[in-house]
């Protein structure tokens, strides 16, 4: 289980977050590089690579847009470029953008048209994260060790007020209190 693990881990880490609507090797490319370098609205901390629709919708929606902005010719660096500055009025007939007008999302319009700034780029240390992920693995792995292993508690005595039947009780003992239950009932 341990190698497979350690098999596994990695290549959960490096495969590709995202999935494309586009076919082209180049274009497929270019929308993984993009999002990598872009954040998740919602979650600031993971590139919008990383977003699902269920994490951030409007970060999906952006994926879709940036797909467009793709098909349309941009390269690269102009995505991210524009993405940080703004696309300009020519996007506002983008399906997308039409739907975060007719949404009233005017902030997410006006963040396309004008720019999301300087905060928009993804700063990708993923240190912490997977520094996290890993003590709490251990942590959980060292209490299931612990759970494992832990000595069983010696039954606590009967308190002499209780009339229960000890392990050393006679068979005349035994026979006595059925005797008293019979009789009770």
């Amino acid at each position: 289980m341990f190698i497979g693990i350690c098999f596994l881990f990695p290549s959960l880490l490096f495969s590709q977050k995202t999935t494309t609507n586009l076919k082209e090797e180049a274009q497929i490319q270019t929308f993984l590089k993009v999002t990598e370098n872009i954040r998740c609205i919602c979650l600031p901390s993971l590139p919008i690579q990383s977003c699902s629709f269920n994490m951030c919708a409007a970060s999906s929606y952006l994926k879709t847009f940036i797909e467009n902005r793709i098909k349309d010719g941009m390269k690269e660096d102009e995505i991210i470029s524009k993405m940080e500055n703004g696309f300009g009025d020519s996007v506002l007939q983008d399906p997308i953008v039409v739907m975060f007008q007719e949404n009233g999302n005017q902030g997410m319009v006006d963040s396309i048209v004008y720019g999301f700034g300087p905060k928009i780029l993804a700063q990708p240390d993923g240190t912490w994260i997977n520094f996290t992920l890993l003590a709490l693995g251990i942590l959980g792995l060292f209490g299931i060790y612990k759970y494992g292993t832990r000595k069983k508690k010696e039954p606590k005595e009967p308190n002499s007020n209780q009339s229960v039947i000890g392990i050393n009780a006679t068979t005349e003992q035994i026979k006595n209190k059925i005797r008293k239950f019979e009789e009770e009932t």
